[in-house]
């Protein structure tokens, strides 16, 4: 017996739980978990469900569109290890949490290559028999190191991609060709000290709390959707170097949730929004 995850994305009005359960007892599957939102503001119906049994996936969707608003999305798909990619750039924590939660098994994805434009990562990733992919942006304008890094990642195929500490601002062209796709890790609870060393700015500043963003990127730099957050606590006793130690703990913890939540398929965008089941 096989496990699937059912996903529905809808305009929302009455029956639909009914037309939905009916569909799925008609096919012989059982509901293991089930979750609904209804954003009333928006009048969009939101369900995630975890089905067993055995199903042709596309036919079932199939039939559930038909019964469904006009526009309404749905996926169906088996429970199963998602393909992801890293871009990464000088440093580890971020990635090197990812690559020892792969070789643990405690990544449900499966990392199919790792892409920097510096080398200095290099040794790390080839320790964990990943395929490291280096392309230089030395001497080339944003939008032709793009497109080389676009071409390396052509190569492959994936459902995310994960930008663990990727120090480039990538273009809006850049992000039209993964849309909803890109994760990235963003180092304040709000968007906020941008540019070099963030933590030395919020030192300066007398923050009393530090934190970290995941969030899908888009086409306005750090102002995606926002998947999760957290925040800890920092004082006067702490230097800078310190806030940069525990906000990069924050960091990586931040990001390894956020993309749980996205291989276990709890996600929807909705507007600029993310509702999580």
């Amino acid at each position: 017996m096989s496990e699937y995850i059912l996903k529905i994305k809808c305009a929302d009005e009455k029956g639909l739980i009914y037309r939905i359960s009916d569909i799925v007892f008609k096919n012989r599957l059982n509901i293991q978990t089930n979750n609904e939102f209804v954003d009333k503001q928006n009048k969009m119906f939101f369900m995630r469900a975890e089905l067993s049994g055995e199903l042709n996936e596309s036919e079932f969707c199939g039939t559930l569109e038909a019964v469904l608003p006009s526009g309404a999305v749905v996926s169906c798909a088996k429970k199963t290890k998602k393909d992801i990619i890293i871009l990464a750039t000088k440093e580890s924590h971020c990635l090197g949490d990812l690559l020892i939660k792969f070789d643990s098994g405690e990544l449900n994805a499966n990392i199919v290559a790792v892409i920097a434009n510096h080398e200095i990562l290099k040794s790390l990733v080839e320790r964990f028999n990943i395929p490291f992919e280096f392309v230089s942006a030395e001497g080339l304008s944003r939008e032709a190191h793009e497109e080389a890094v676009l071409n390396v990642m052509s190569k492959y195929s994936f459902k995310y991609a994960v930008l663990a500490k990727y120090m480039r601002i990538l273009t809006p062209n850049f992000v039209a060709h993964y849309p909803n796709q890109i994760i990235n890790i963003h180092h304040s609870f709000l968007p906020a000290f941008i540019g070099a060393n963030p933590y030395k700015q919020a030192y300066e500043r007398g923050v009393k709390i530090i934190g970290a963003t995941a969030h899908f990127v888009n086409e306005n730099l750090d102002e995606g959707p926002i998947i999760t957050q957290d925040v800890i606590n920092v004082n006067h006793e702490m230097s800078w170097q310190d806030m940069q130690r525990a906000g990069r703990a924050c960091e990586k913890n931040v990001l390894a949730k956020a993309l749980d939540l996205a291989l276990e398929d709890r996600l929807f965008i909705n507007e600029n929004k993310v509702v999580i089941f």
